[in-house]
């Protein structure tokens, strides 16, 4: 027992926030981060519902599903609506990119602990995860960014730029026509539904598990739709970004407000409504390339 005569006790504002029955909460996105990110993911889904059926029209499902909807002219009219909300959002994403680099000189984009570049540490990282999940060696201690997260933004970087291409050739072919060949219009055609079904299957597969089935973060990581985490879940999941802020003396800039408890549940419904329909997704184009007709 501790000798309160030796040892004073700690004035009030000395005291933990935990000991007061409250947790300390820290910023990981901002709210135009995360308004980006619901525009992403809901025109992504509208892409994938739309696009699945005109890619397997042949299929049973996919000829119910146009019935119900008004036919296949609807299902393409949303295909390109939500083509040109996730065109905006990725513009938008471009410009916050420039703004930042040209006009308010922010250092560490394309390098560093804060950038979404991969460095030799994602080498590193990746092959001590390979290691610990076969018993061979410790886990290691992440920064800021995970190499799994990089590769996911990344995958989606690069599928944007194939697939939003790909995809405004054939909406505008006679526009393409005037520079392109006639059989790289019908390549692209072929390009578009590929790399396509690649992203739905990456990303209601590999992204869904990295990001909300992970043990540590089961059954869904609320930080992508309140923009804040606990102080546990930061120390544990972002090690080396703690500890840098902690030697920094930084890591108070960082505290935010405890998100409202009826905006928790309201994204829980959107984000576990979001995963239902993914899953859905993926087994209707699973069914696609092996199922019948």
């Amino acid at each position: 027992m501790i000798d309160e005569r030796v040892v004073p006790p700690k004035r009030p504002q000395e005291i933990p926030l935990e000991t007061h029955g409250k947790q300390k909460f820290f910023v990981r996105f901002t709210l135009a981060q995360r308004y980006l990110h619901v525009a992403l993911f809901t025109s992504f889904l509208g892409l994938a519902a739309t696009g699945l059926p005109i890619r397997f029209s042949d299929n049973a499902w996919a000829r119910l599903f146009a019935k119900a909807v008004g036919g296949f002219g609807a299902i393409l009219f949303f295909h390109k609506f939500c083509a040109i909300i996730l065109t905006l959002s990725f513009l938008y994403h471009l410009k916050d990119l420039a703004t930042r680099v040209f006009v308010h000189k922010e250092k560490g984009i394309f390098w560093g602990p804060n950038s979404m570049v991969a460095n030799w540490k994602d080498v590193q990282d990746l092959v001590g995860h390979l290691r610990w999940f076969v018993g061979l060696g410790p886990k290691p201690k992440f920064d800021r960014f995970a190499y799994w997260e990089k590769f996911d933004y990344w995958a989606v970087f690069w599928g944007m730029i194939v697939i939003g291409f790909s995809g405004y050739a054939m909406w505008f072919a006679p526009f393409f026509a005037r520079f392109l060949p006639g059989w790289a219009l019908n390549a692209v055609l072929v390009v578009h539904g590929e790399e396509a079904l690649l992203a739905i299957l990456f990303i209601f597969s590999i992204h869904f598990v990295n990001t909300h089935l992970r043990p540590e973060s089961f059954p869904m990581d609320m930080v992508i739709f309140t923009g804040k985490e606990t102080e546990e879940e930061f120390k544990k999941k972002r090690t080396l970004e703690y500890g840098r802020l902690v030697a920094q003396g930084k890591l108070e800039t960082r505290v935010g407000e405890q998100p409202a408890y009826w905006w928790v549940n309201f994204a829980k419904v959107i984000g576990f409504t979001a995963i239902l329909i993914g899953l859905t997704l993926l087994v209707l184009t699973l069914i696609g390339y092996f199922g019948s007709s």
